[in-house]
């Protein structure tokens, strides 16, 4: 019986640019149902329960997003280590490695869900949460830090798939959870009459139940290799250490970095915060050519550096800059010239849609920045440069973009928001370049491919 094994794609041979356009489009796709999935929560919580509760969904994600944040840059490892192995025809090394991640992965997954449930409170009070809001952000927090694992585990398995080179099926995951989100959320909210944590158990349903169907299909029909986890060698804790950790901190440090970013924006108060929520959901759309490439060249560059193929590496580089340059250019003069009326689709009261159509008309052109900086980030990470990756991300919100969203919001007032963030993608996207064409990464990759392959 033919296996979905063969809807694996192989980037040591063939058109650089159409399996990039092959690979990337379902995993555009997918991003764009993620995305979704915020998008449909934030549609029936605006309009059905209004600002308050879809200033709690915002500032919400937030914390959900940071305390997740070092689990999902362990993930990020998993991407590099896999596709390397998968690149040079290791299948031990393979399955070692997927039992490696899968152990310390699941094991985070709960510890991490744990302390998120317990200092939900505390956490959202620290960000200087308005009072009026506190109540349905702490509620809803809650809710969605019981189902923590799904949300990981799902994307875990989305992330496997890719990294063997099979973009198409996670999309079926994704495609689950928010068919079942967009019914249960009205169904949850009003005529269950849950208000706000009919939202949360609407999510956590529909992700548990992706991850289930996940979980079956790539155990029975895509010949994934998982197995029951078991304690991993040493050997695989050394990789974890070196590549997972790094990878972890540089997601927190990103995640951090918005979570302080918020409490920029929780000084000028519920209308502003509300419609930064709006916002956001627009930005993560016109983000997503960014993400998508970014783990696109993760993956293409990882098999052509497990298969030492580095000017296959650099043809790869190339293609991705120019596509995102390209797309980002298109989405974000969409989101600005419709600004207003995507921002209204969420709330109607008026200095919330003010507010979230000039932050979004304001950054809109500053993301081809953002794509090029994900790109090159995507190509050293695939490298296993993880230390490095955490440096430029460290550099990019600590040290750009949160002191320049204080500072221009300080001089220039709420619009002050928009302006040092886009200041901040310029200049990171300048450092990210200048590693790429001067850094040693190059050389890290042999560290790690000596270290994943298979027990002899």
């Amino acid at each position: 019986m033919k296996t979905a094994q063969t809807k694996q794609i192989d980037f040591t041979e063939g058109s650089i640019r159409k399996k990039m356009i092959l690979f990337s489009w379902p995993i555009f796709f997918a991003n764009m149902l993620q995305a979704s999935y915020q998008f449909v929560d934030s549609l029936w919580v605006g309009n059905l329960l209004g600002t308050n509760a879809l200033g709690a969904i915002s500032i919400s994600a937030t914390v959900v997003f940071t305390i997740l944040s070092f689990i999902i840059g362990v993930n990020g490892a998993t991407l590099t280590v896999l596709s390397q192995r998968k690149g040079a025809n290791d299948e031990k090394g393979l399955k070692e490695s997927l039992n490696a991640f899968v152990f310390v992965l699941g094991s985070l997954a709960l510890i991490l869900g744990a302390i998120g449930f317990l200092f939900s409170g505390s956490i959202l009070r620290a960000m200087g949460t308005p009072d009026a809001i506190l109540p349905y952000a702490e509620s809803y927090l809650k809710i969605n830090f019981i189902g923590i694992l799904f949300l990981f585990g799902y994307n875990f398995i989305g992330t496997v798939l890719r990294a063997l080179g099979d973009s198409k099926t996670p999309i079926r995951f994704v495609m689950l959870a928010v068919i079942l989100n967009a019914i249960l959320d009205p169904l949850f909210i009003s005529v269950f009459n849950l208000g706000i944590d009919g939202a949360a158990y609407a999510t956590i349903i529909a992700q548990g139940t992706a991850f289930i169907y996940g979980l079956l299909y790539s155990i029975l029909r895509a010949g994934v290799p998982f197995s029951i986890p078991t304690l991993p060698e040493r050997k695989y804790f050394v990789v974890l250490f070196k590549m997972g950790l790094p990878a972890g901190l540089s997601m927190m440090a990103i995640s951090a970095g918005i979570l302080a970013i918020m409490t920029v924006v929780t000084g000028f108060g519920e209308d502003v915060v509300a419609g930064f929520g709006a916002a956001q959901r627009l930005d993560s759309i016109i983000m997503l050519p960014a993400l998508t490439l970014g783990s696109a060249v993760n993956s293409m560059a990882g098999q052509n550096i497990g298969a030492r193929m580095w000017e296959r590496v650099r043809e790869v580089a190339k293609e991705a800059i120019k596509l995102i340059v390209a797309v980002t250019l298109l989405i974000s003069t969409i989101m600005f010239l419709f600004a207003e009326y995507f921002v209204s689709l969420f709330i109607q009261d008026l200095a919330t849609v003010a507010f979230g159509a000039m932050y979004v008309q304001t950054i809109a052109f500053f993301y081809p920045f953002l794509g090029i900086n994900f790109v090159l980030n995507g190509i050293v990470r695939a490298s296993g440069a993880m230390v490095q990756v955490l440096v430029l991300n460290i550099i990019s919100f600590w040290v750009l973009r949160f002191p320049l969203t204080y500072l221009f919001a300080e001089w220039l007032g709420e619009r002050g928001i928009a302006v040092g963030m886009g200041m901040s993608f310029v200049v990171s996207s300048i450092i990210a370049a200048s590693y790429y064409f001067l850094g040693n990464w190059r050389k890290i990759s042999e560290d790690v491919i000596k270290h994943t392959e298979g027990t002899k």
